[in-house]
């Protein structure tokens, strides 16, 4: 990792794109003064005494059942790699543990923390719901300090017995964001940050010293090439 990723008041972090002009309407198509006539035929009305008829309802169209299993981000609709988005990001249940890593560990590191809670989630019986998200607390040269958790459907009351003492319950980081998208490679990371900065930094947004990615794939390794992460930078 490079310096791009050191606390965001030392780097002056700070997202949003530069807001551009919207995108012109597409021109609508002149009306047509001599439409084509019609080859459907009409059929015959109301005998003569007859009510008309009412018309046939038409048949509702039932929306996409949601995919059986599937994970739900903060934000339902997806980000544009292209743009940023400002956001809200919902308060959500979450099972958390904290942790430390060094710069070249952090795919292994974070990978790691996410299967333990994985894994202490199916022993205790309780179901997670949404992707993996890491907050990075702090940051340096060296390394990093973050808190790594899962979204879950609710916290349980009591706490099962056999969880981890150092494995505790709490919420998502909530409120008005700005949102990243990156695609490529975890290796990589430091340029979509190094984009980020820029940009905050011409618009003059002070956000909070944390900075999350929500991990819409699996991390893998550090060099997948098929990663794709939000990065959330709330403002103060």
């Amino acid at each position: 990792m490079t310096v791009s990723r050191l606390p965001l008041t030392a780097l002056g972090l700070v997202l949003a794109l530069a807001a551009g002009a919207g995108a012109p309407r597409a021109q609508q198509a002149p009306a047509q003064t001599n439409p084509l006539p019609t080859t459907t035929d009409p059929g015959a009305g109301p005998r003569s005494g007859e009510a008309p008829q009412p018309p046939l309802p038409e048949k509702a169209v039932p929306p996409a059942p949601p995919v059986a299993g599937a994970r739900q981000t903060l934000v339902q609709a997806p980000g544009d790699p292209s743009d940023v988005d400002e956001v809200t990001l919902p308060a959500k249940p979450a099972v958390i543990i904290s942790g430390n890593a060094k710069w070249d560990a952090a795919v292994p590191s974070l990978r790691d923390s996410f299967a333990r809670i994985e894994s202490d989630l199916a022993k205790a019986g309780i179901r997670a719901v949404g992707r993996p998200i890491a907050v990075f607390t702090r940051t340096d040269d060296d390394g990093f300090q973050y808190e790594a958790m899962i979204p879950i459907d609710q916290v349980p009351d009591p706490k099962p017995p056999g969880l981890p003492a150092d494995l505790r319950f709490g919420t998502t980081p909530s409120g008005k964001a700005l949102r990243f998208v990156h695609k490529g490679a975890y290796d990589e990371i430091d340029q979509t940050y190094e984009t980020v900065t820029a940009y905050l930094d011409a618009k003059g947004i002070i956000v909070q010293d944390a900075f999350v990615e929500e991990y819409l794939t699996d991390l893998k390794s550090a060099s997948d090439t098929g990663l794709e992460v939000n990065i959330f930078a709330l403002p103060k």
